[in-house]
């Protein structure tokens, strides 16, 4: 397939380090801001929709859903998500090219808490309250 001048013209810009990381970085808000609509609209839900659902402005979700922002916080995210029925995943990739080792993906070095034996807790009484006769 032939090259069109922005190809051409962007390939060029990449051969610069700074933008090259500049042109990385607004990939990865794209990718975040791209997910989130794609999930709102799989929900069948509206800005406002989601917004109500986490207590947030309308402006808020406009904002996570713009490929120009680059404040989400995992926190945001996870609330986002957690609405959505979705996961949120954080994935460090070392920048050496041709690894492809994904650091994420080994095992946790800690253990979960193990499962409860099955017996059921005593339940906590309410103290009574004295009622009038």
């Amino acid at each position: 397939m032939k090259k069109t001048n922005f190809d051409k013209y962007l390939e060029e810009q990449l051969r610069d380090p700074e933008f090259a990381a500049r042109f990385e970085r607004a990939g990865e808000a794209w990718d975040v801001a791209l997910q989130i609509a794609a999930l709102r609209n799989e929900a069948g839900l509206s800005q406002k929709d989601l917004a109500k659902l986490l207590k947030i402005s309308q402006q808020q979700i406009s904002r996570l859903e713009s490929p120009g922002y680059e404040g989400h916080s995992l926190s945001t995210l996870r609330r986002v998500a957690k609405v959505l029925h979705a996961r949120v995943r954080v994935t460090f990739e070392s920048e050496k090219k041709g690894t492809g080792k994904r650091v994420a993906e080994s095992p946790a070095p800690y253990r979960a808490k193990p499962a409860s034996s099955g017996r059921a807790r005593p339940k906590q009484r309410m103290p009574r309250v004295k009622t009038r006769p």
